[in-house]
C-alpha cells in the first residue's frame, strides 16, 4: 500500500470534497425535479439515484475514455504508478528473446499479445464474428466430467489457446453458431433472442474427446475491480441465502477460492463465477492464460505435457512478469474510476429507478455497498458504492447454463454481474453486447435471458407496459 504521503495534498482533497459535494447536490436538486414531474408517485430510493458509483473515486466523466481514468482521489505518486500500470496493460508482449526489456516471453501459447487486446479502452468486448475478427475478447474454458467430478482437458488444459508464437501450432479455433428462441412481451410485442453454440474447428492436439465441457468467457469492463476487491467478506455472507430462508425465491452464496499469494481459501468476488480471489490474482491469472506470461503467483508456462513444442519453445526471463511490473499492473486495475451516472434529471431514469425495485431486480443487483481495507491502496477504502451487485452466486437457470462448474459454482450458477457503467459500454465499445458469452444483443435481450432464481424479475420486465420498459432501460443506461 502507498504511504499517506502519497495521497493528495490537503488543498486538493478540499478541491476534491467540495467538487463531490457540488455534485451531490446536483443529484439532488435532479431527484427533486424528477420527482416533482412524476407528482404522485412514490420517489425514487435515493441510493438509485446517487451520482457517485464508486465514492470519492468516481471520474465525473462520460467520454470515449471514461473506463479508462484513474481513480479522483489519487495522489500526484499514485497517479505516476497508474500510468506506468496503464503501459504494461496497453502494450504488447513479443516473442523471447528480444531486446524489448521486460516486454519479452510471449506465449508460447495465448489469445492476446496485451491486456487491452480484449478490453479494448478498458471496456468490454463482444464475440467475434469469425475466427480471423481481430476481436481478442472471448475465450473458452475448458473442462472435462467424469461423473461427479471435473478436471482440466488432459491435452488441452483449462483454456483453449486459439493463438500460439511462430513454430508452435495454436491449440484450436472456434465457431458460434446461433439458434433463433422467440418470445412475445405481455403486450403482444415479439421478440428474438440468439442461443450460441460452439464448434471447436482444427485442434492441432488431436480429439477433444468426449465428456467435453465448454464455458465461454467475454471480456468485460474493468471499472470499479479494486473497490469490489475492499468490500468486507462479512458484507457479502450478510447478503447469502443459500436455503432462501425468507422464501424470496432468492438464494444466493459465496463461491470459495484460494487466494494464490496467502494460499487461504477466501470469498471469491471477481470472475463470472466469483471464482477468483482479488484483483492480483486475477491479473496473473490472466496473464499466464490470455497472454502466456508468467508470474510469481503464475510461474507455469500455459502447456500441457503432450504440447511438445509449447513445452520447447524459449520463454525468455523467469517469471516473465516481475514482482513490481504485477504490482504496477494490479494497482492500475484496482484503481480505475467508475464513471459518474447520467441523466438523473430524466423523469424514465426515476420511473426506471422504481420498477428496477418493484419488479425485484435490487434481490440480487444490490444498489450499495461499503469498502473496508485494501492491501493495494487507502484510496479504494472506506468508500460508500454502488455496483448493483451482491458479489453472490445465484442459478440463472437452464438458458444460461453452461454446465461447468467453478470452485463452487456450478453450472447453472454465475456472479451478480455489477452493472456501473453498463450505459457507456456502447459509446466506448460501439456495441451492446451482454451477459457472460455476450449473446445478449442489447440490454432488453439481456433481461430476458434471466431465468432461475431471477425469473421473477424478469417476467415483471416481459408483462409490463412498452413505457415501464423503456423507463427501466433509460436507467439501466444511466447507470
Amino acid at each position: 500500500m502507498f504511504s499517506p504521503s502519497h495521497l493528495a495534498s490537503a488543498a486538493r482533497r478540499r478541491r476534491l470534497r467540495a467538487a463531490i459535494g457540488l455534485a451531490a447536490v446536483a443529484v439532488a436538486t435532479a431527484a427533486a425535479m424528477s420527482a416533482g414531474r412524476n407528482a404522485g408517485a412514490p420517489p425514487a430510493p435515493v441510493e438509485l439515484l446517487d451520482a457517485l458509483s464508486g465514492g470519492d473515486t468516481t471520474a465525473l466523466d462520460a467520454t470515449t475514455n471514461a473506463f479508462g481514468l484513474a481513480a479522483r482521489n489519487l495522489g500526484r505518486e499514485e497517479r505516476r504508478a497508474f500510468e506506468i500500470g496503464d503501459s504494461l496493460f496497453t502494450q504488447n508482449w513479443v516473442t523471447a528473446p528480444a531486446s524489448t526489456a521486460n516486454r519479452d516471453g510471449l506465449g508460447p501459447l495465448l489469445n492476446a499479445q496485451a491486456c487491452a487486446s480484449c478490453h479494448v479502452f478498458d471496456g468490454r468486448a463482444k464475440p467475434p464474428t469469425d475466427p480471423d475478427d481481430p476481436e481478442r475478447g472471448l475465450l473458452l474454458r475448458l473442462g472435462v466430467s467424469e461423473g461427479d467430478t471435473e478436471s482440466p482437458h488432459p491435452v488441452y488444459g483449462d483454456q483453449l489457446q486459439d493463438r500460439a508464437i511462430l513454430g508452435v501450432d495454436p491449440e484450436a479455433q472456434f465457431v458460434i453458431d446461433t439458434t433463433d428462441v422467440p418470445g412475445t412481451y405481455g403486450d403482444g410485442t415479439p421478440y428474438t433472442l440468439q442461443r450460441p453454440t460452439y464448434r471447436i474447428t482444427d485442434p492441432a492436439y488431436g480429439p477433444l474427446g468426449r465428456n467435453l465441457l465448454l464455458s465461454p468467457r467475454i471480456a468485460p469492463q474493468l471499472v470499479g475491480m479494486g473497490l469490489l476487491d475492499a468490500v468486507p467478506e462479512a458484507q457479502i455472507l450478510a447478503s447469502a441465502d443459500p436455503k432462501d430462508a425468507d422464501g424470496d425465491g432468492i438464494s444466493g452464496r459465496p463461491n470459495r477460492v484460494r487466494d494464490i499469494q496467502t494460499g487461504r481459501a477466501v470469498v471469491g468476488r471477481l470472475g463470472w463465477k466469483a471464482n477468483v480471489a482479488n484483483t492480483r490474482d486475477q491479473t496473473a491469472g490472466a496473464f499466464r492464460g490470455d497472454i502466456g506470461v508468467t508470474s510469481r503467483l503464475a510461474p507455469e508456462e500455459p502447456c500441457t505435457p503432450s504440447q511438445t513444442a509449447c513445452n520447447d519453445a524459449p520463454t525468455g526471463p523467469t517469471p516473465q512478469l516481475d514482482d513490481e511490473a504485477l504490482d504496477r499492473v494490479t494497482f492500475y486495475v484496482t484503481t480505475l474510476a467508475v464513471p459518474g451516472r447520467r441523466n438523473l434529471d430524466d423523469p424514465a431514469v426515476t420511473t426506471g429507478a422504481r420498477f428496477f425495485q418493484t419488479a425485484g431486480c435490487t434481490g440480487c443487483h444490490t444498489p450499495t455497498m461499503t469498502t473496508s481495507a485494501s492491501d493495494v491502496t487507502s484510496a479504494v477504502e472506506h468508500q460508500t458504492i454502488h455496483p448493483y451487485s451482491d458479489l453472490l452466486l445465484h442459478d440463472m437457470g437452464d438458458g444460461l447454463a453452461d454446465g461447468k462448474r467453478d470452485g463452487r459454482a456450478t453450472g447453472r450458477e454465475w456472479r451478480t454481474q455489477p452493472l456501473w457503467g453498463i450505459g457507456l459500454v456502447e459509446p466506448i465499445n460501439g456495441h451492446t453486447r451482454f451477459l457472460h458469452d455476450g449473446r445478449a444483443r442489447n440490454l432488453e435481450e439481456a433481461i430476458l435471458w434471466h431465468g432461475g432464481e431471477a425469473v421473477g424479475a424478469r417476467e415483471a420486465f416481459r408483462t409490463a407496459d412498452r413505457a415501464t420498459r423503456d423507463a427501466l432501460i433509460a436507467f439501466l443506461e444511466s447507470l
